[in-house]
């Protein structure tokens, strides 16, 4: 406030008009209308036909409050394209507002989704005020006209021509009291709402009655009542339809099918009916007063004569479905704290009555010469031993998995265990990753996206095996179980150099999930114990530079049983090179020329092995190219180096861990530098082995060409001649390179130290698998099983082909691919995927259900199930489908039929009995026995415009809706009168 003025301080005014409460909310309701626009004449185009539905409506909210209770104040409107200049000028002076005008509109009666003032008054905007969220509702009657009268005079003071309503009396009733003004014209909208009708007003006679002496109008012949009418019958049981999926019957299971259910693949579909109800609306549009008689005794309003039928379904809630159960019940597990040792009892690897903590033991047992290979390869071998240690620990018919089941499990994990041929190594073919389909085939390449497995692969397998007997066979026990089993195999595959089917060669591939990278690093290891003891058997000579070499050197000669498999899966050991090497930002050169000497490499090698067997140069691959040595001027040869050992990504990210600690110290530089070189100075000492009196420039113009700059430079004879040097990195004193290469000395690959110690390796992941919990496995493989749920769920959609669910599906996969990206995703995430599986899945079985009702497959002539199989498609899709033809079309003699059939039904419970005899009442007035129901709802709405209150009024819309069901009845009326002379 201003200071006041010295001389002012006498005069002091009291202000005895300050408003009251009542006066302040008023102008609160006029501040909310100006806020939003909605004082002044109200324009717009007559509403187009079916618009409500099409179209779409929002709304926006205010609070306000009378004294301290508080109202919300909403504006619902249908969006509309503003009108062009020249429809703003038609209103005349006298033109009726337009929701007056919207009363009379015949277009859009009984609007399938819409808010109940829309469906009962027809308004295409409207704004209502109703007690808050936590407020009481108000019911005292005083209340109620307090609240009309302050928005009576707020639409005066304001010239708002939007109808306000207030919400009273409880919430769920629906009850509002509204009105609208326009110049020298009201509109009051009314409602009664009874829990019991008085069977006056059951029929249109009656109902005619009310809707007269309401309008009281002074006029002796009446104007013409124009009505619609619109009867629903409710069909609830199919009874000549039972659903047709049963559970899978789980005995079968051994034999390779489940009731429907194939072995191997997820099951799929509901296992009740997903459709509840079918609701059929009958509808007559424009009858004029007269023309159709319905009073209590006799009715002319029968079903099939209606010219417009619509139908709606109403959907289960949560159908039971498998796809859904399997996927829910597999999650569950992730939340389940124990161990496979406590849920079998004492662990399974236990030697009768010694432990095997002594690791030291096991590792010599297996480092020993390899036994001779076992010529039976079944699976019933394998875990014979392991069973008999097994089943001392518990009863044998303590055992989750029968014997059958387990081995049927077990031959589909490890088909090459069925083949028992006399060894192995024949046996390598099939067991390689397979016939992978085109890996261009995207649903082929979801696993990256999921990190989850291909679905061609093993641990896809072994996911959906779990799955299925988390189900059905002894839920955690029995995974369990299964688990354990595998495991032993795992064991028996690496002490007996066996490949594991169902994995791609080569380094683990760090797309998939880590489980799958464990089972390739064991496969991998495998793989190189395999060739060292045959290495050691001596079947290879020495001249061969690959299988004699002491482990599985590059380009070595074992590809002869690995038919070289690794080109067509990508990432071979070759290009997933030496991961210390980025240290030195070569790796892409290293990579190429690798890359480049393995393919030249296999006639190379060859070659080389004609060689006299000079003393000096060992462990030649291939030579150079053009490439000399410096100074004895002696071809370059590209050595057989070690691979690098492959990772998972555990091991890499414990590896740059443990880089990271060792700090910036001088010590924990030097330490760095020699983890990280130890591929390094393997190689140098094979290139030294492969090129006698070789330098150090040698080297790196093989290794890092980007490390040996050429320069031409003009010598003193005037020649042009390349002078080259190494870098200046190169070049920094003490530099790791300089130090690496005078450590190295002239030793060939197959008598250098192992790079990759594979039985260690082997041990760890062994070690690993076996101390998984069925939690840790299940969070391991959830994303495979929700892999296979997507690729069950798209195979399902291709054979019905709906568009809604194409677009779902879409959005999953990219909902799953950000989730399961990261390791570790949140519950609450993945519940969601879950969800949006679980509901694509209910909407094919709603198609299903609905394509076995309508008798989409049995319908012989092609159009007409063109026409049902669209039909059954807008079902699923839209809120109310109108059927084309009416009663007489092929939709509508199938619904008509339904209705019969289910009339039938002989058996009536007591507790009918009453509707019953209100029904045989109804029965009676439509004078036969009625092939349908009773009709669970009937709507009326009457319409016609008339003067009120005098007879020289201006004729004005009076209307009024009605609602019957079986639990109440409501009358909506909005009557206008000329306000001009009253």
């Amino acid at each position: 406030a201003l200071s006041p003025q010295p001389e002012s301080e006498v005069f002091e005014i009291t202000d005895f008009t300050t408003a009251s409460e009542w006066e302040r909310f008023i102008s609160k309701i006029e501040e909310v209308l100006n806020d939003w626009k909605l004082i002044g004449i109200s324009s717009g185009k007559p509403l187009e036909k079916g618009i409500f539905t099409t179209g779409s409506w929002e709304e926006k909210s205010d609070e306000i409050s009378f004294a301290d209770f508080r109202f919300s104040v909403t504006h619902h409107y249908l969006v509309q394209e503003p009108s062009d200049k020249d429809a703003k000028e038609e209103p005349g002076e006298d033109a009726l507002p337009l929701p007056m005008q919207d009363l009379l509109c015949m277009n859009n009666d009984f609007p399938p989704r819409a808010h109940c003032l829309v469906r009962w008054y027809g308004l295409r905007e409207f704004v209502v005020i109703a007690p808050a969220a936590n407020n009481d509702a108000v019911v005292s009657e005083s209340k109620c006209n307090l609240l009309l009268s302050s928005i009576s005079i707020a639409l005066g003071n304001t010239g708002c021509q939007v109808p306000l309503f207030v919400q009273i009396h409880q919430k769920w009733r629906r009850m509002y009291a509204g009105e609208c003004q326009g110049p020298g014209v009201r509109t009051d909208f009314e409602m009664v709402h009874l829990r019991k009708v008085p069977s006056q007003y059951t029929h249109l006679s009656g109902l005619l009655d009310i809707f007269k002496t309401k309008i009281g109008c002074p006029l002796t012949p009446l104007p013409p009542v124009s009505m619609a009418i619109r009867l629903t019958y409710v069909l609830q049981d199919w009874q000549q339809y039972f659903w047709p999926q049963q559970p899978p019957d789980i005995d079968a299971l051994v034999g390779g099918e489940v009731g429907g259910l194939e072995f191997g693949k997820l099951p799929f579909g509901a296992c009740e009916d997903p459709i509840s109800e079918l609701h059929l609306a009958t509808t007559w549009p424009h009858l004029a007063e007269g023309i159709i008689v319905d009073n209590d005794v006799y009715s002319d309003l029968d079903p099939l004569q209606a010219p417009q039928w619509s139908v709606r379904v109403r959907k289960a809630d949560n159908p039971q479905c498998l796809l859904g159960d399997f996927l829910t019940e597999f999650f569950k597990l992730c939340r389940r704290k124990e161990s496979t040792d406590e849920i079998l009892g004492r662990s399974a690897f236990e030697e009768e009555g010694k432990e095997v903590a002594d690791i030291t033991h096991a590792l010599s047992k297996l480092t020993e010469p390899a036994p001779v290979p076992i010529h039976k390869l079944s699976v019933t071998n394998m875990v014979h031993s392991a069973k008999k240690k097994i089943r001392k620990h518990r009863g044998v018919d303590e055992s989750p998995l029968n014997n059958d089941v387990l081995n049927t499990i077990l031959l589909f994990l490890f088909p090459d265990a069925a083949d028992k041929l006399a060894d192995g190594f024949e046996n390598r073919t099939s067991t390689s990753a397979g016939n992978n389909p085109p890996p261009e085939n995207e649903d082929y390449n979801l696993f990256s996206q999921f990190k989850s497995a291909p679905s061609d692969s093993l641990t896809y397998k072994l996911a959906l095996c779990l799955c299925m007997i988390n189900f059905y066979h002894g839920g955690v026990k029995g995974v369990a179980h299964l688990w354990q089993e595998f495991v032993l195999e795992m064991r028996y595959r690496w002490e007996n150099n066996y490949l594991i089917p169902g994995l791609a060669n080569g380094s683990p591939d760090l797309r998939c999930c880590l489980l799958h990278q464990k089972l390739q690093m064991l496969n991998c290891c495998i793989e190189r114990k395999k060739a060292r003891d045959e290495g050691k058997r001596g079947s290879v000579s020495d001249h061969s530079p690959g299988g004699a070499s002491g482990d599985g050197a590059k380009g070595g000669d074992h590809s002869g049983d690995n038919p070289d498999k690794e080109k067509e899966f990508g990432k071979s050991w070759e290009s997933w090179s030496d991961s210390e090497e980025e240290f030195f930002e070569c790796l892409s050169d290293t990579e190429d020329l690798k890359g480049n000497g393995q393919e030249n490499g296999k006639k190379g090698a060859k070659e080389g092995s004609k060689e006299p067997a000079n003393l000096k140069p060992e462990g030649r691959l291939h030579p150079h190219g053009k490439l000399m040595l410096l100074h004895p001027g002696e071809p370059l040869y590209v050595p057989i180096t070690q691979e690098p050992a492959p990772m998972t990504e555990d091991l890499l990210e414990e590896q740059s861990e443990v880089l990271a600690k060792l700090g910036t110290s001088a010590e924990g530089a030097h330490l760095r530098a020699r983890m990280q070189s130890a591929c390094l100075l393997s190689d140098m000492e094979s290139f030294k082995a492969a090129n006698p009196g070789c330098c150090l420039e040698d080297f790196v113009r093989w290794y890092s060409p980007r490390d040996y700059i050429e320069e031409e430079v003009i010598d003193e004879k005037g020649n042009k001649v390349i002078k080259g040097e190494l870098s200046a990195r190169m070049k920094i004193p003490s530099n790791m390179w300089v130090e690496a290469w005078e450590t190295a000395k002239p030793v060939p690959a197959r008598r250098q130290k192992r790079l990759f110690d594979d039985t260690r390796e082997a041990e760890k992941v062994l070690h690993y698998l076996a101390v998984q919990k069925p939690a840790d496995l299940a969070r391991h493989l959830l994303p495979c099983i929700i892999h296979a749920a997507v690729l069950k769920v798209k195979d399902e959609e291709a054979i019905e082909d709906i568009s809604s669910v194409k677009k779902i599906i879409k959005q999953i996969i990219s909902h799953s691919s950000k989730v399961l990206r990261f390791p570790s995703p949140e519950d609450k995430k993945l519940e969601e995927i879950i969800a949006q599986i679980m509901s694509v899945e209910a909407i094919i079985a709603r198609a299903r259900s609905l394509k076995a009702k309508f008798g989409v497959e049995k319908c012989e002539n092609e159009d007409e199930k063109e026409d049902l199989q669209r039909f059954v498609n807008s079902l699923l899709e839209q809120p109310e489908v109108s059927v084309v033809g009416a009663g007489r079309g092929p939709a509508g003699s199938i619904i008509h039929k339904l209705f019969v059939n289910a009339q039938r039904v002989p058996s009536v419970p007591p507790l009918e009995e009453e509707l019953r005899r209100s029904g045989s009442q109804e029965e009676r007035r439509q004078g036969v026995q009625s092939e349908f129901p009773p009709p669970t709802g009937r709507e009326v709405i009457l319409r016609t415009s008339v003067p009120r209150p005098a007879p020289y009024s201006k004729a004005l819309p009076q209307r009024m809706y009605s609602v019957l069901t079986r639990e109440d009845f409501r009358l909506a009326g909005a009557f206008s009168a000329d306000t001009t002379f009253f």
